[in-house]
């Protein structure tokens, strides 16, 4: 638990049956969290022989895409006051849960940001184009919303109080891996109490189904622009409403 309050972190996979566990372990090994859940994504099928000896327990989702992973996990963990979502692919430390949490006292959203320099190690996929893609896009998402400095759109390690996933639940629409950015942007749009923090970017274990690629990174980055500017210039409407 984090100061009284019950934690899960979930994790999604595709694609990671190589660094799952160790994830998993690093994770546990903090000694605050009360549930890790795998969200398996049709999965590599060495996935669940992975993740069975850890402590971890396991869902399937056959719904493709992060989004939907995600959001599956966040349904999952209903019982949690404080759910950590983190890619467990060797790119982020398990350890810098540490860093976010803190900030859940002020805050009901504590977003990561990859592209601080100081925080981007050696062998991580943060080359230019995609630090200052993420950096122009995080801009453009500040003018736009009016909201608190951003840095990286699309920084998947995150953590939320209930409260938040409450309210930002019943709005979700995406599936795919621009659903991150669509958390977002939608915590910005309802003006729920958020920051970003830089954590720290560590080299893939395996390649990514998205940044391994320049073209599905720009793809992506597009997509993530139109969202952007699709989602302000909708009427804006809250969850309750």
């Amino acid at each position: 638990m984090w100061n009284g309050q019950r934690l899960a972190v979930v994790l999604p996979t595709y694609n990671e049956h190589l660094s799952i566990a160790e994830c998993i372990r690093g994770f546990d090994a903090l000694g605050i969290v009360d549930d890790i859940l795998v969200v398996n994504n049709n999965a590599h099928p060495d996935t669940s022989p992975a993740v069975a000896p850890t402590v971890a327990r396991e869902v399937f989702e056959s719904t493709q895409g992060y989004g939907a992973a995600i959001r599956r996990g966040l349904r999952e963990t209903v019982d949690a006051d404080l759910v950590c979502v983190c890619e467990p692919d060797g790119t982020f430390d398990p350890a810098d849960l540490l860093k976010l949490l803190p900030f859940t006292s002020d805050v009901d959203v504590v977003f990561g940001s990859r592209t601080v320099q100081t925080f981007i190690l050696s062998g991580a996929n943060m080359g230019w184009f995609l630090r200052w893609g993420n950096w122009a896009v995080a801009k453009l998402t500040e003018v736009l919303y009016n909201t608190v400095y951003l840095s990286d759109v699309g920084c998947t390690f995150r953590v939320l109080k209930r409260s938040a996933i409450d309210d930002l639940s019943p709005q979700f629409v995406g599936n795919a891996s621009s659903f991150g950015f669509e958390m977002m942007l939608l915590a910005a749009q309802e003006k729920i109490p958020m920051v970003q923090v830089p954590v720290k970017y560590q080299e893939r274990v395996g390649e990514s189904s998205v940044t391994g690629s320049q073209s599905k990174a720009v793809k992506l980055g597009l997509q993530m622009i139109a969202m952007c500017l699709r989602m302000r210039l909708a009427p804006q409407r809250s969850a309750g409403k």
